[in-house]
């Protein structure tokens, strides 16, 4: 049977076993009288996959936490409805989806690639038993390949048919992202291929996209990345080119040679032991203290540490405002600037328009020599590493660039001097949050450009992750070439100057 003490709540169900659904606003309340494990459970109105009403039983599908920590857990609720109430049923299940989807598409149509081999290898297990059944409770369309072989994603992407499909899931680490990112580049129409959205459902060792777009709280939660991919909004990131012997290459997170390339590729056989092998490696490292054998050029636009803590947070509460209006495309999805395979980047610097032509009068940090005629300085110190990207986290351990901001057209570049072991041990306290951007040795530069000159034979490079060949190279920024699926319209990683980070 079915009663109803108020317009917001729907009761379900016959007495002794029924549910109550309570929609006030866009906060949802489900209890159950007969769950004594999850009697009451709490949500809210983007959570919900799919409400309707189907031959006089109501369905409700959902996500929902079991305390604020708490990762997310698929909740469906079934109820038989009586005929009276059939009307108002309806009712409540329109009004619940009007609110679930409000300026959403529904059923989607997802190409989804599954890496067996990522990380842990959990992807199957994951994709099977928690992802799938959240797209089928959103009645999204799926279609879905099971990588087996290293440039598989790539081969995909290469040759897929962009009318066919509303976004990218990879439910796998950063590699099979790397993958799909030069997959676009390759195909017969890449500017139409990088407008279709890539989510990314953490399956992976680091996981950097997904902390960065997610939070530390949800950056390894696949129920909540499967979310994203239904129910998130395009916002545009900036890539980057590496070229290098005459070819050229797409990156979306990182670069690095030194220490940080070295623990990346040379711990893969500890893959299973998840992001700590980096934790590991990088200890092995400092133990070893080999310098990095590279000189390092760069195209400075920024490098005083206090000003671009200040320009990140400016950017992000300009950014929470615009989202706040709830615009149906996210405050960083702005038109981008067109590119093609053979145009540069973009970026507007103090009110100068700069770009890949354009030499650039950076404020001149000391560590670095005079400005050249064509607008490059030169790093003067040795190193132990240079690490450059996009997005604040490359893992759940390091934060490696705080300040970094989706879609300005700059690279950070972080260049580690050689340091003490004592400094560089140290160095692992709070860099979850960034706090290593203070280190003394430690060089910020946010660029334009910059290149990497070994003058040894051997060596370890990493692009997001992947291994390429230990010599010299260029890498350039494109601004808002690439889109993502996002919740919230900017990077989740919260960082202050020291003054003004709230208290522990």
């Amino acid at each position: 049977m079915t009663a109803h003490s108020d317009a917001n709540t729907l009761i379900v169900g016959a007495q002794g076993r029924s549910t109550a659904v309570t929609l006030t606003g866009d906060s949802l309340l489900v209890q159950r009288n007969a769950d004594k494990r999850w009697p009451r459970v709490e949500s809210n109105a983007y959570h919900v996959l799919w409400a309707e009403l189907k031959g006089g039983l109501f369905n409700l599908s959902f996500l929902a936490r079991r305390s604020a920590e708490s990762p997310l857990a698929l909740v469906h609720v079934s109820g038989n409805v009586r005929i009276d109430a059939l009307e108002r049923t309806a009712s409540f299940a329109t009004r619940l989806m009007d609110k679930a989807y409000a300026g959403l598409k529904r059923h989607k149509k997802l190409k989804v690639l599954v890496n067996p081999k990522s990380g842990p290898g959990n992807g199957i297990a994951h994709y099977n038993e928690r992802i799938e059944p959240v797209f089928h409770a959103a009645r999204c369309i799926v279609d879905s390949t099971f990588t087996s072989y290293g440039g598989h994603a790539q081969e995909l992407m290469r040759e897929l048919d962009l009318d066919q499909y509303d976004a990218i899931v990879v439910v796998s680490g950063d590699g099979s992202i790397h993958e799909v990112i030069n997959g676009f580049a390759e195909h017969r129409d890449p500017e139409q291929a990088f407008r279709i959205p890539i989510a990314p459902v953490p399956s992976g060792s680091g996981n950097g996209l997904s902390l960065n777009i997610l939070g530390v709280q949800d950056g390894y939660d696949v129920y909540a990345g499967a979310l994203n991919a239904i129910k998130g909004r395009p916002m545009h990131i900036d890539l980057m080119s590496v070229t290098q012997n005459g070819q050229r290459s797409f990156s979306f997170m990182s670069q690095t040679v030194g220490l940080f390339a070295d623990l990346d590729l040379g711990t893969e056989w500890m893959r299973c032991l998840g992001s700590q092998r980096f934790v590991l490696g990088y200890i092995f490292g400092i133990l070893r203290k080999t310098r990095c054998p590279v000189q390092l050029s760069l195209k400075v636009v920024e490098s005083d540490k206090r000003k671009m803590a200040q320009d990140l947070n400016t950017y992000r509460a300009s950014a929470k405002a615009q989202y706040a209006q709830h615009s149906p495309i996210s405050p960083s999805a702005q038109a981008p600037t067109p590119w093609t395979a053979t145009s540069g980047y973009a970026s507007t610097i103090g009110g100068t328009t700069v770009n890949s032509t354009t030499p650039l009068e950076p404020k001149r940090p000391s560590p670095v020599s005079e400005l050249d005629a064509d607008g490059w300085v030169t790093f003067t110190k040795p190193l132990s590493y240079v690490y450059a990207g996009k997005g604040p986290y490359v893992s759940k351990d390091l934060m490696q660039f705080p300040v970094s901001i989706p879609d300005d057209g700059l690279i950070d570049v972080v260049a580690q001097e050689l340091t003490t072991r004592k400094a560089m041990i140290d160095a692992m306290e709070g860099s979850e949050h960034g706090d290593q951007y203070w280190m003394d040795t430690q060089h910020y530069f946010r660029a334009a450009a910059y290149r990497i000159e070994p003058y040894k034979a051997s060596g370890c490079f990493s692009v997001d992750g992947e291994g390429y060949p230990f010599a010299s190279f260029e890498v350039e920024c494109h601004r808002g070439m690439a889109t993502v699926l996002s919740p919230y319209g900017y990077y989740q990683a919260e960082f202050y100057l020291p003054e003004d980070a709230p208290r522990k």
